[in-house]
Protein backbone atom coordinates (compact mmCIF):
# COMPACT_ATOMS: atom_id res chain seq x y z
CA UNK A 1 0.00 0.00 0.00
CA UNK A 2 2.96 2.58 0.90
CA UNK A 3 4.22 1.47 -1.98
CA UNK A 4 1.73 2.38 -4.37
CA UNK A 5 1.26 5.65 -2.91
CA UNK A 6 4.82 6.37 -3.42
CA UNK A 7 4.63 5.58 -6.99
CA UNK A 8 1.34 7.93 -7.25
CA UNK A 9 3.29 10.76 -5.39
CA UNK A 10 6.19 10.00 -7.95
CA UNK A 11 3.92 10.65 -10.54
CA UNK A 12 2.14 13.28 -9.37
CA UNK A 13 5.72 15.24 -9.24
CA UNK A 14 6.39 14.40 -12.09
CA UNK A 15 3.74 15.49 -14.49
CA UNK A 16 3.69 18.67 -12.00
CA UNK A 17 7.17 19.31 -12.94
CA UNK A 18 5.94 19.02 -16.69
CA UNK A 19 3.71 22.05 -16.12
CA UNK A 20 5.99 24.11 -14.58
CA UNK A 21 8.26 23.60 -17.84
CA UNK A 22 6.38 26.38 -19.54
CA UNK A 23 6.63 28.62 -17.01
CA UNK A 24 10.18 27.84 -16.70
CA UNK A 25 10.98 28.44 -20.24
CA UNK A 26 8.78 32.00 -19.97
CA UNK A 27 10.60 33.63 -17.62
CA UNK A 28 14.21 32.10 -18.44
CA UNK A 29 13.44 34.06 -21.84
CA UNK A 30 11.75 36.91 -20.67
CA UNK A 31 13.67 37.28 -17.40
CA UNK A 32 16.70 35.67 -16.53
CA UNK A 33 18.24 35.68 -20.45
CA UNK A 34 18.24 39.98 -19.93
CA UNK A 35 19.41 39.66 -16.67
CA UNK A 36 22.45 37.79 -18.15
CA UNK A 37 22.85 39.75 -21.05
CA UNK A 38 23.07 43.17 -19.59
CA UNK A 39 25.47 42.01 -17.02
CA UNK A 40 27.19 40.55 -20.00
CA UNK A 41 26.75 44.39 -22.11
CA UNK A 42 27.92 45.91 -18.62
CA UNK A 43 31.71 44.52 -19.14
CA UNK A 44 32.03 45.81 -22.65
CA UNK A 45 32.27 49.63 -24.10
CA UNK A 46 28.92 48.22 -27.11
CA UNK A 47 27.54 51.77 -28.17
CA UNK A 48 24.32 51.75 -30.29
CA UNK A 49 25.57 52.83 -33.28
CA UNK A 50 28.21 50.27 -33.77
CA UNK A 51 28.01 46.69 -34.15
CA UNK A 52 31.48 45.54 -32.18
CA UNK A 53 32.10 45.96 -28.90
CA UNK A 54 35.55 45.53 -26.15
CA UNK A 55 35.81 43.65 -22.96
CA UNK A 56 36.69 46.52 -20.67
CA UNK A 57 35.79 45.16 -17.52
CA UNK A 58 34.36 46.76 -14.79
CA UNK A 59 35.06 50.18 -16.31
CA UNK A 60 31.55 50.84 -16.72
CA UNK A 61 31.13 50.73 -13.24
CA UNK A 62 33.85 52.53 -11.69
CA UNK A 63 32.72 55.46 -14.32
CA UNK A 64 29.37 55.74 -13.45
CA UNK A 65 30.54 55.97 -9.73
CA UNK A 66 33.42 58.19 -10.19
CA UNK A 67 31.98 60.69 -13.20
CA UNK A 68 29.24 63.01 -12.94
CA UNK A 69 27.72 61.40 -16.50
CA UNK A 70 27.52 64.50 -18.28
CA UNK A 71 26.08 66.47 -15.01
CA UNK A 72 23.48 63.40 -14.27
CA UNK A 73 25.77 61.45 -11.67
CA UNK A 74 24.50 58.04 -10.38
CA UNK A 75 24.52 59.15 -7.23
CA UNK A 76 22.35 61.38 -7.44
CA UNK A 77 20.02 59.31 -9.24
CA UNK A 78 20.32 56.83 -6.48
CA UNK A 79 19.07 59.64 -4.11
CA UNK A 80 16.21 60.80 -6.25
CA UNK A 81 14.73 56.77 -6.47
CA UNK A 82 15.50 56.52 -2.61
CA UNK A 83 13.76 59.86 -1.75
CA UNK A 84 10.97 58.92 -4.28
CA UNK A 85 10.72 55.16 -3.11
CA UNK A 86 10.14 56.29 0.67
CA UNK A 87 7.83 59.16 0.38
CA UNK A 88 6.32 57.15 -1.88
CA UNK A 89 5.97 53.43 -0.60
CA UNK A 90 5.51 54.12 3.31
CA UNK A 91 2.55 56.48 2.63
CA UNK A 92 0.80 54.07 0.04
CA UNK A 93 1.11 51.12 2.89
CA UNK A 94 -0.39 52.96 5.77
CA UNK A 95 -3.42 54.60 3.78
CA UNK A 96 -4.08 51.49 1.60
CA UNK A 97 -4.56 49.76 4.36
CA UNK A 98 -6.56 52.08 6.32
CA UNK A 99 -9.04 52.03 3.12
CA UNK A 100 -9.07 49.02 2.52
CA UNK A 101 -10.20 48.45 6.66
CA UNK A 102 -12.79 50.79 6.14
CA UNK A 103 -13.96 49.52 2.97
CA UNK A 104 -14.69 46.06 4.45
CA UNK A 105 -16.33 48.19 7.24
CA UNK A 106 -19.31 49.31 4.87
CA UNK A 107 -22.77 47.13 5.45
CA UNK A 108 -23.84 47.23 2.05
CA UNK A 109 -21.70 45.88 -1.16
CA UNK A 110 -23.06 47.84 -3.71
CA UNK A 111 -21.45 50.58 -1.31
CA UNK A 112 -18.30 48.90 -1.45
CA UNK A 113 -17.86 47.81 -4.70
CA UNK A 114 -18.92 51.93 -6.00
CA UNK A 115 -15.62 52.69 -3.64
CA UNK A 116 -13.61 49.62 -4.69
CA UNK A 117 -14.17 51.02 -9.08
CA UNK A 118 -12.97 54.43 -7.81
CA UNK A 119 -10.10 53.90 -5.80
CA UNK A 120 -9.39 51.32 -8.70
CA UNK A 121 -9.84 53.34 -11.37
CA UNK A 122 -6.95 55.51 -11.84
CA UNK A 123 -4.83 51.99 -11.72
CA UNK A 124 -6.27 51.15 -15.15
CA UNK A 125 -5.08 54.66 -17.03
CA UNK A 126 -1.22 54.86 -18.27
CA UNK A 127 1.10 56.57 -16.83
CA UNK A 128 1.34 59.20 -19.42
CA UNK A 129 -2.52 59.85 -19.40
CA UNK A 130 -2.17 60.44 -15.30
CA UNK A 131 1.02 62.18 -15.71
CA UNK A 132 -0.79 64.34 -18.01
CA UNK A 133 -3.71 64.87 -15.80
CA UNK A 134 -1.70 65.75 -13.03
CA UNK A 135 0.48 68.57 -15.13
CA UNK A 136 -2.75 70.27 -16.08
CA UNK A 137 -3.89 70.59 -12.02
CA UNK A 138 -0.24 71.33 -11.00
CA UNK A 139 -0.41 74.36 -13.34
CA UNK A 140 0.00 77.68 -11.68
CA UNK A 141 -3.73 78.53 -12.97
CA UNK A 142 -4.39 74.75 -11.74
CA UNK A 143 -6.51 72.92 -8.77
CA UNK A 144 -3.65 72.02 -7.05
CA UNK A 145 -2.71 76.07 -6.37
CA UNK A 146 -6.26 76.86 -5.80
CA UNK A 147 -6.38 74.31 -2.82
CA UNK A 148 -3.53 75.45 -1.48
CA UNK A 149 -4.05 79.06 -1.38
CA UNK A 150 -6.97 78.20 0.38
CA UNK A 151 -5.77 75.87 3.00
CA UNK A 152 -2.59 78.50 3.49
CA UNK A 153 -4.88 81.41 3.70
CA UNK A 154 -2.83 83.24 1.32
CA UNK A 155 -3.94 84.69 -2.05
CA UNK A 156 -2.42 84.13 -5.53
CA UNK A 157 0.26 82.54 -4.81
CA UNK A 158 2.19 80.05 -7.17
CA UNK A 159 3.62 77.41 -5.24
CA UNK A 160 5.68 76.00 -8.50
CA UNK A 161 4.73 72.43 -8.00
CA UNK A 162 6.68 71.73 -11.46
CA UNK A 163 9.31 74.03 -11.08
CA UNK A 164 10.74 73.98 -7.57
CA UNK A 165 12.99 70.97 -6.59
CA UNK A 166 11.03 70.25 -3.75
CA UNK A 167 7.84 70.40 -4.65
CA UNK A 168 8.30 68.81 -8.04
CA UNK A 169 9.82 65.51 -6.07
CA UNK A 170 6.31 65.91 -4.02
CA UNK A 171 4.49 66.22 -7.34
CA UNK A 172 5.88 62.68 -8.42
CA UNK A 173 5.04 61.46 -5.51
CA UNK A 174 1.45 62.33 -5.54
CA UNK A 175 0.99 61.38 -8.89
CA UNK A 176 2.24 57.71 -8.08
CA UNK A 177 0.27 57.67 -4.96
CA UNK A 178 -2.75 58.66 -6.35
CA UNK A 179 -2.42 56.07 -9.55
CA UNK A 180 -1.67 52.84 -7.52
CA UNK A 181 -3.00 53.28 -4.14
CA UNK A 182 -6.60 51.94 -5.35
CA UNK A 183 -4.84 48.48 -6.79
CA UNK A 184 -3.14 47.79 -3.07
CA UNK A 185 -6.24 48.82 -1.93
CA UNK A 186 -7.74 45.81 -3.78
CA UNK A 187 -4.52 43.07 -2.72
CA UNK A 188 -5.79 44.22 1.28
CA UNK A 189 -9.45 43.71 0.86
CA UNK A 190 -8.27 40.36 -0.54
CA UNK A 191 -6.22 39.44 2.56
CA UNK A 192 -8.97 41.09 4.77
CA UNK A 193 -11.63 38.73 3.41
CA UNK A 194 -9.37 36.02 4.14
CA UNK A 195 -9.85 36.27 7.43
CA UNK A 196 -12.85 34.19 8.83
CA UNK A 197 -15.41 36.20 10.30
CA UNK A 198 -15.64 33.71 13.38
CA UNK A 199 -12.90 35.18 14.98
CA UNK A 200 -14.01 38.02 15.02
CA UNK A 201 -17.02 37.35 16.39
CA UNK A 202 -14.84 35.44 18.92
CA UNK A 203 -13.25 38.55 19.96
CA UNK A 204 -16.38 40.48 20.39
CA UNK A 205 -17.61 38.04 22.52
CA UNK A 206 -14.54 38.05 24.76
CA UNK A 207 -15.14 42.49 24.86
CA UNK A 208 -12.45 43.43 22.39
CA UNK A 209 -12.63 46.64 21.60
CA UNK A 210 -12.54 47.54 17.68
CA UNK A 211 -8.70 49.04 18.16
CA UNK A 212 -7.68 46.16 19.95
CA UNK A 213 -8.92 43.55 17.63
CA UNK A 214 -7.68 45.41 14.87
CA UNK A 215 -3.69 45.19 15.98
CA UNK A 216 -4.09 41.58 18.17
CA UNK A 217 -5.98 39.75 15.14
CA UNK A 218 -6.18 41.58 12.41
CA UNK A 219 -2.68 42.88 11.66
CA UNK A 220 -1.04 39.73 12.48
CA UNK A 221 -3.05 37.17 10.25
CA UNK A 222 -2.74 39.71 7.50
CA UNK A 223 1.18 39.76 7.41
CA UNK A 224 1.67 37.39 4.29
CA UNK A 225 -0.85 39.64 2.64
CA UNK A 226 1.48 42.90 3.99
CA UNK A 227 4.85 41.23 3.10
CA UNK A 228 4.02 40.60 -0.27
CA UNK A 229 2.30 44.19 -1.05
CA UNK A 230 5.15 45.96 0.79
CA UNK A 231 7.52 43.81 -1.52
CA UNK A 232 5.08 44.83 -4.53
CA UNK A 233 5.03 48.46 -3.78
CA UNK A 234 8.85 48.85 -3.21
CA UNK A 235 9.89 46.98 -6.48
CA UNK A 236 7.23 49.78 -8.34
CA UNK A 237 8.64 52.33 -6.65
CA UNK A 238 12.14 51.55 -7.46
CA UNK A 239 11.41 51.06 -11.34
CA UNK A 240 9.48 54.26 -11.44
CA UNK A 241 10.06 56.28 -14.97
CA UNK A 242 6.59 57.58 -17.13
CA UNK A 243 5.80 60.13 -14.43
CA UNK A 244 9.38 61.52 -14.27
CA UNK A 245 9.79 61.43 -17.80
CA UNK A 246 6.75 63.37 -18.72
CA UNK A 247 7.43 66.26 -16.12
CA UNK A 248 10.90 66.53 -17.26
CA UNK A 249 9.43 66.44 -21.17
CA UNK A 250 6.62 69.59 -19.94
CA UNK A 251 9.53 71.55 -18.72
CA UNK A 252 10.11 70.83 -15.53
CA UNK A 253 14.00 70.33 -14.17
CA UNK A 254 15.45 66.19 -14.70
CA UNK A 255 17.95 67.18 -11.67
CA UNK A 256 15.68 66.33 -8.77
CA UNK A 257 13.65 63.43 -10.28
CA UNK A 258 16.33 62.09 -11.90
CA UNK A 259 15.91 58.58 -10.78
CA UNK A 260 17.77 55.32 -11.93
CA UNK A 261 15.87 54.12 -14.93
CA UNK A 262 15.26 57.94 -16.57
CA UNK A 263 19.15 57.74 -16.16
CA UNK A 264 19.28 54.63 -17.75
CA UNK A 265 17.23 55.45 -20.32
CA UNK A 266 19.29 58.76 -21.47
CA UNK A 267 22.56 57.01 -20.80
CA UNK A 268 21.49 54.15 -23.30
CA UNK A 269 19.39 55.42 -25.69
CA UNK A 270 19.82 59.04 -25.71
CA UNK A 271 23.48 58.83 -25.48
CA UNK A 272 23.93 55.47 -27.02
CA UNK A 273 26.06 54.14 -24.32
CA UNK A 274 24.61 50.79 -23.80
CA UNK A 275 27.41 49.13 -21.89
CA UNK A 276 27.30 51.98 -19.00
CA UNK A 277 23.22 52.01 -19.10
CA UNK A 278 23.63 47.81 -18.93
CA UNK A 279 25.72 48.30 -16.02
CA UNK A 280 23.32 51.26 -13.91
CA UNK A 281 20.65 48.15 -14.90
CA UNK A 282 22.44 46.00 -12.73
CA UNK A 283 23.26 48.52 -10.23
CA UNK A 284 19.52 48.95 -9.93
CA UNK A 285 18.68 45.59 -10.34
CA UNK A 286 21.11 44.54 -7.09
CA UNK A 287 18.92 47.61 -4.62
CA UNK A 288 15.76 46.05 -5.69
CA UNK A 289 17.13 42.37 -4.53
CA UNK A 290 18.46 43.80 -1.62
CA UNK A 291 15.95 45.64 -0.65
CA UNK A 292 13.65 42.67 -1.16
CA UNK A 293 15.92 40.31 0.44
CA UNK A 294 15.84 42.50 3.80
CA UNK A 295 11.90 43.04 3.44
CA UNK A 296 11.72 39.35 3.50
CA UNK A 297 14.19 38.88 6.45
CA UNK A 298 12.24 41.47 8.76
CA UNK A 299 9.11 39.84 7.72
CA UNK A 300 10.51 36.04 9.05
CA UNK A 301 12.19 37.63 12.10
CA UNK A 302 9.08 39.33 13.23
CA UNK A 303 7.03 36.00 12.87
CA UNK A 304 9.63 33.99 15.14
CA UNK A 305 9.79 36.04 17.44
CA UNK A 306 5.71 36.06 17.77
CA UNK A 307 5.90 32.57 17.46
Amino acid sequence: MSQKRYSIERKQAKWGFVFTIPCLIFFAVFSFYPIINAFVTSLTNRRAIARTSEFVGLENYIYIFTKDNGGFPLSNSIRATLIFTIGTFIPMIIASLILATFLMQLRKDKYRGFFQLMYYTPAVLSSVVAASIWMIIFDPRGLMNQISNTVMHTQGVDYNWLVDSTMLQISTMMIYFWKYIGYFVILFITGLASIPNTIYEAATVDGSSRWHTFWRITLPLLKPTTAMVSIMAMLQCLKTFSTQYMLYQGGSSRFPIDVITMNIYFTGIRNGRLGRASAMSIVLFLIMLAFTYLQLRLTRSSEDVEY
